[in-house]
Formats: C-alpha cells, structure tokens, sequence
C-alpha cells in the first residue's frame, strides 16, 4: 500500500512530507521511500505557530485560524508530495498527520497528560482526496502514557539489528532516543532539546533574520561558558527517569533569554555553550537510562549541523556515531517516514504506541480516522 507520512516538529520550521510504499503485512522492513518533499512555512505562518505556543498569545481565536490555516499547509505537502512521487488520490491509501504541537502536558501522579496538536484531519482530506488519520498522541495518553515519543514502533520495526544494541536518535526541536536491542521491548523518551534553543538563540542574536545556525558556524567560532554549561546541566528535566517528555514550553525562548541574561557572553559563545549542552544531555540520558550501546543512528534535522554532530561524536566516543543514510533511510524523511507506518498501523487495527516508551498501561491501536469526500 501506499500511504503519506505528515511530520512537522516543535522547530516550527514547515512540514515534512514522505510518499511510501509500504508492505502489506505492516513491516517496516522493505519499504520504499517514492518521494519525499520539505514545504517551509511562509514567515507569516511560522509566526503564528511560534506566537500561539506562548500562553499569554495564544488566545482561543487564535488557536482556532491557526488549526485550519496548518491544516492547508498540510494539504498543501500531501499534494506536493504526490505530485512528487507520480501518484494520483486514487492511489494513496491513507495519509498520516501529526500535525503541529502548540502545547504538551505530561502526566503526572493522579492526573494525565494532555497535548494539543493543530492542522484540521477534514479540511487535508477534503483538499486531497485521501482519508487522513491524524491525532496519534491521544491514544496513548487516554491509556495512561505521555503520548510521546511516537516512533519507537517504527524505529523497531526497521532497525533492530541481531547482534546490535542501537540508538536511534532523533534530532529535531526536542531530541528523543530509542534503544533497539536483539531482544526485548524497546524503550525510548525525550533526552531534552533538539534544535529548539539552537535556533531560539540564532533567532534572538540576528533580530529575527535567521532561522538556524547555518552548518554550525556560529557555535564553531566560539566556547562554551563553564558555568552556563554547568547551569543547565542541572535542569531538572534531566534527572527524570523514564518515561519522560517534554517540549518548547520547557525548552524554549525564555530559556535563551534568562541564560544570556544570567551569563552576558558573546553570540557565538551562546551557540557553542547551546550546542554543548544539548549534546552533553543526549549523551547523560543515553550512558544513564540504556547502557552499552553499539552505534549512534541519528536522524532528523539536527544532523545536518556539524558543529551539533562533532559534539554528539565527542560526547558519545567511543560509540560511532552515523546518519539514517548509512542504513538506507533517509534521515530528513524519518519521521515522516514514521507517520506513514503509523497511519497503516491504524488501519490494520495494530497497536502502534510502545508502552515501555510512554509509559502507557497498555498497547493501543493510536489516531482517528477521517473519510476522504474526494477533492475539490
């Protein structure tokens, strides 16, 4: 079957969009990847995400345009996307959406979590001709877990190895891990930031005009601060054991702002002490909560910075450390990849959250399904 994959991460940087041909039997393994397509979200759109993630911002109005308003950006990438890989509605089976997070709560003793993702399932539907399942988190969390991370099922059933203990990192905003070993459920969680406070800085130090850290090259040119490493070593997010989840709430603007107000230090000096650190606490989660590893696998956006992946090498040596492409994945389109699955997973009625992962009671088949009327 063939079904498309939606991913757009806590960056806010636009939507991810993978067409995959995957087998019938709800493997992973032998799938191919037909097209996949990157659609930025214009500045205007990107603003809004930004601004409606802000509790004092994000007003009910406001919230309420911006879930239709990604919901077009979102059939916008499907149509790209098939336009892409050749095929036409008919041809699609399903389309898996995310959608864009605003707001996760975790759950905590006596009260569960709660998280908001936007993009409106009807109106991707309507746009594309293609029945949409989307609301993936909800499943999980109804069942006692924290919704996230998400793609351990995919991780499992395309990387375990039979001889090897794998990471399976992922770098986008917030950074998540999942460890596939020979043998056994496996377990995953959020390690902390991605590229959130990366780009937040970047942002913060060019007045806007920048979105990220272009190949690294601010943080190359400058040192971490000791002390502002040593600060935010201390977040208590770190010392939670798994499972465990968070987001921009957390780790966000504020954070940058409250650090350079704390350490004045040069801008370049930020970036490296940012990129340290977010690479230090991938490295605390992994050598505290899995243990021996044999290699390092990293997807998402954050490996195409090298100043980020030396420090990953650096922090994570003598473990190599190595990109989706050396297994024949494309690491953009992992995610996306990932939504795909899920959404079949759903139409075959299989579970597709990992409780070892979330912290679920139990395995649960994960989104809501919205028919397709056919498109205008």
């Amino acid at each position: 079957m063939i079904a498309i994959g939606l991913m757009s991460g806590t960056s806010a940087d636009g939507v991810d969009a993978a067409a995959v041909e995957l087998p019938d039997d709800g493997r992973a393994v032998g799938l191919r990847l037909l097209a996949h397509v990157h659609q930025p979200y214009s500045d205007a759109l990107r603003a809004e995400v930004l601004a409606c993630c802000t509790p004092e911002q994000g007003s009910v109005d406001r919230l309420t345009r911006l879930h239709s308003d990604v919901g077009e950006a979102l059939a916008d990438a499907v149509l790209a996307v098939m336009a892409a890989a050749r095929v036409g509605p008919a041809e699609v089976a399903l389309v898996g959406s995310h959608g864009q997070t605003v707001h996760h709560i975790p759950p905590v003793p006596g009260r569960s979590g709660a998280t908001l993702q936007l993009g409106a399932p009807a109106l991707i539907a309507e746009r594309t001709g293609v029945a949409v399942v989307s609301d993936f988190r909800w499943g999980d969390l109804a069942a006692g877990g924290h919704g996230a991370p998400l793609v351990p099922a995919f991780d499992l059933a395309f990387f375990r190895h039979p001889r090897e203990r794998r990471a399976l990192l992922n770098v986008g905003g917030i950074a998540n891990v999942t460890l596939v070993a020979p043998d056994g459920a496996p377990l995953a969680f959020d390690t902390g930031p991605g590229n959130v406070l990366l780009d937040s800085a970047v942002a913060l130090v060019s007045g806007g005009r920048l979105r990220c850290d272009v190949d690294g090259a601010l943080a190359r040119a400058g040192h971490p601060h000791a002390q502002a490493l040593a600060a935010l070593m201390a977040h208590p997010f770190l010392a939670q054991r798994p499972p465990r989840s968070t987001g921009r709430e957390t780790f966000g603007p504020p954070m940058v702002a409250e650090l350079r107000t704390r350490w004045p230090m040069a801008d370049a000096d930020l970036l490296a002490t940012l990129t340290a650190f977010t690479a230090a606490s991938v490295a605390g989660a992994i050598a505290q909560h899995l243990g021996p590893t044999d290699r390092c696998i990293v997807g998402g956006g954050g490996r195409r910075n090298p100043a980020l992946m030396a420090a990953l090498a650096s922090a994570l040596a003598p473990v190599p450390v190595e990109g989706c492409e050396a297994h024949g994945l494309d690491g953009d389109a992992k995610e996306a990849i990932a939504f795909a699955y899920l959404a079949q997973l759903a139409a075959l009625g299989v579970p597709g959250n990992v409780p070892t992962a979330t912290g679920a009671r139990r395995p649960v088949v994960l989104g809501s399904f919205t028919p397709a009327n056919g498109a205008k």
